[in-house]
This record gives C-alpha cells, structure tokens and sequence, in this order.
C-alpha cells in the first residue's frame, strides 16, 4: 500500500506539469473538492458580470431592440456553432434551445420519419437499455406516435440486434451510471449496415472527450450544456442534425421559430432551412446567454478537446491507483472499466452504503454523488480539477469508509 504523503508528492509534481491548470483560475472555486461536474459544471468567473450586462443593458435598456441589436435572434445557431467543434461537427449543424428531452423526441421521431420514407417495414426502434431514463420514457412515447414497436438493447448486443425492421436506434455516448464510454464509430457504422439511423446522447461525452459526429457520420445527436459544458443549471441542450439530412427533417414540434417565414404568420407551416429546422418556440434568452459566456474559455484560453481528454484519462488513473492504495480491499469495487477506449470522465465505484458513504463524503468537503443503489459517482472536470483533488477525494473516502 502506497503512503499518502507519496501521492500526495506526486499529484503536486504533476499538477505543477499540468498544461491547463491555468485553466482552473476562470472558474469560481473553494476549498470543496467538486468532483460532481458530470451533474453540474461549476461557475465561469465572468458568467455574472455577462448575464448583469443581458439583464441589465440588453434587457433593461434596449429592450425588444436586442433581438436584433443583441443578436437575441440569432443566439441558436450562434451559439450552436460554437459547440460544434467540440462535438466534431461543422458549423451550420448545431442548434441550442429547449431540453434534452425535448431534442430526443425531436431527433427520434425525425430518424423514424426517414426511415419510414426509405421503404417500408420499418416500425422498430432499438433503445439502450441502461439509458438515463428519461430517454427511455421519451423513445416509448416516441414508439407509439409512429406505431414502432420498442425494443431495449445492450448497446454491445446493438449490431446483432439491428434488421430490415429497424428504423431507429437511441445510444448514450457515455453510460451515467458505470463512465463506459461506448464504440460510437462502430455502433453507427452498424446501425448504417442495417439500413437505419443512429441517435446518440452525448450529456456525458461533450467537453469531456473527442466524439467526431461529422468524422463518424453520425445522423443526429442531442446533449446537455450543464455538465463538463459548464452552462448553469438548466441551461439549453442542443440538437445536431447531420448537412445532408436537414432537408428531410421533419420535426414533430414544428413551431414558429422553425418556419421559413417566423415573422409572415401563416397559417401553414413551412420548414426552414439548415439546422433552423430544430428550433420550436421563442428561445430562453438569459440561460443562453449565460451558456455562450461559458463557451468562452474553450477559444479564450485556446484549449482542445484532445488535451482535455488527456487529462481526464490521467486523473482517472490517478484516482482508481489512490483508490486501490487508500481503500481498504473489499469495500468499493470500480465498475468503471479500465481500458481508455471504453472509459468515458468519471469513476464510478460500487459500495454497499453509497448513499450514506455519499452524505458523510459531502460533509467532509468531497462532493460527489450516488446512483442507487449502490453507485458512488465522481465526476472529473479536467478544466478546474486537479491531480491534488483527485488524491485528497481518494483519502477522505478512505476516512470515511473506516469510521
């Protein structure tokens, strides 16, 4: 068994190593060691100061003139540009407003369409079947508006799984409760082969690791800004439909938002063009504000995804190697796989008490969290967490896990 004051020696060399540990400065921080940033991202410093400009200048003083003067009309797809790259995308395929949720049922009901319209026979989609529930309950819904039947799926089991009768199929990026981070490049060719389309969740994947949409061909994806994305709570998710399928998307919540004409009133509704089709109504101005002032760290301070998921990777390690020194054996056991290729931002370590060991981690200033039954979760930011966190989380939950 390692001594603390060993890794304790050795976070501190490889924090002072650390290429975005400047990074950490742009954030508002205390001593609490946060590892919850897979829940909610913490606070940009100079988010306040651009959301009292929103309230006070854009709202208080132009009023309705900042739609246009402020780019109040615009802020979607602005916004969504922005994300783009983060996710792999090209500009002109990303649009933010409403919830994850919401997107889901968007991005499904469209895949259906299309593949309703591809042929028939198609009334099957594939879902995962450790999904984060509520994308369950919507792919059920979204089952029975389109008279597919459902069908929950491993997503390992996915290719064996697809046929001529499958029309959709809903994967996470990133399982929320073990961090498996699963093939995307091989699960979209896959479900390609079959003849169907491919919709990822990627709420624990972006900001945190490479996902390559455009690279992979990806049809369409949706994912929240709250989490590595550091947007607020609550702030808008985000919809990705890929170039080339934009003219046969077919949104199931066409608003006046998404019309070719917002402003003519008609009574008809006619899509727009291009990522604009994913719009529904007036969009939740201040929250995405307060999301595109977040994004500016990412051109600001010239940081890549690449080296942000080196570090994830590195503070993972770092924290399973502090767990199995600290922990005595038997008491958490990782489920968080250990090969890279299939390991998304966290660790997640299966206790018998996780919700009490969870209660009395927070009380001890490492906030993490717990998925029951029996799941403690620790979520790793790689732009404001460092290697010292990491070691410091690992020793109280020795602490804590002996009395």
């Amino acid at each position: 068994m390692s001594e603390p004051t060993s890794l304790a020696g050795e976070a501190e060399q490889l924090d002072a190593a650390d290429g975005l540990a400047a990074v950490r400065e742009r954030f508002v921080l205390d001593d609490v060691t946060y590892l919850d940033g897979n829940s909610l991202g913490a606070l940009p410093a100079h988010v306040p100061a651009r959301v009292e400009d929103v309230v006070r200048r854009q709202w208080g003083e132009l009023r309705i003139r900042s739609w246009e003067e402020s780019g109040w009309w615009t802020a979607p797809e602005r916004i969504g540009d922005r994300i783009a790259p983060l996710v792999g995308a090209a500009a002109g395929q990303v649009v933010v407003g409403d919830s994850t949720s919401v997107n889901v049922f968007k991005a499904l009901v469209a895949a259906v369409r299309m593949a309703q319209e591809d042929g028939p026979g198609r009334d099957e989609i594939l879902v995962d079947a450790t999904t984060f529930p509520t994308d369950g309950y919507i792919a059920e819904s979204a089952a029975r508006m389109t008279g597919c039947a459902l069908r929950p799926v491993a997503p390992a089991e996915v290719p064996s799984a697809l046929g001529d009768r499958t029309a959709a199929v809903l994967l996470n990026h990133v399982d929320y409760r073990t961090g498996r981070l699963h093939d995307l490049p091989a699960l979209t060719a896959a479900v390609h082969a079959a003849g169907a389309y491919a919709v990822w969740d990627l709420c624990h994947s972006a900001g945190a690791l490479p996902v390559g949409l455009d690279e992979h061909g990806v049809d369409l994806a949706v994912g929240c800004t709250y989490k590595y994305l550091n947007g607020g709570p609550g702030s808008p998710a985000y919809l990705y439909v890929r170039r080339d399928l934009q003219p046969r998307f077919d949104s199931p919540l066409p608003g006046w938002n998404s019309h070719a004409e917002p402003f003519g009133m008609r009574s008809g509704y006619a899509p727009a063009s291009g990522a604009v089709r994913g719009r529904v109504g007036t969009p939740d101005i201040l929250s995405l504000l307060a999301l595109e002032a977040a994004l500016d760290m990412w051109d600001e301070d010239g940081v890549s995804v690449a080296a942000v998921r080196e570090k994830s990777l590195a503070l993972t390690d770092f924290f399973l190697r502090c767990v199995e020194a600290y922990v005595p054996d038997g008491r958490v056991e990782s489920v968080t796989p250990a090969a890279h290729a299939e390991r998304g931002s966290q660790v997640a370590l299966r206790c018998d008490d996780a919700g009490e060991v969870m209660k009395r981690l927070i009380e001890r200033g490492v906030v993490g969290d717990y998925r029951a039954p029996d799941v403690l979760r620790f979520g790793f930011t790689p732009l404001y967490v460092g290697f010292a966190d990491v070691e410091r989380a690992a020793r109280v939950l020795a602490r804590t896990l002996t009395g």
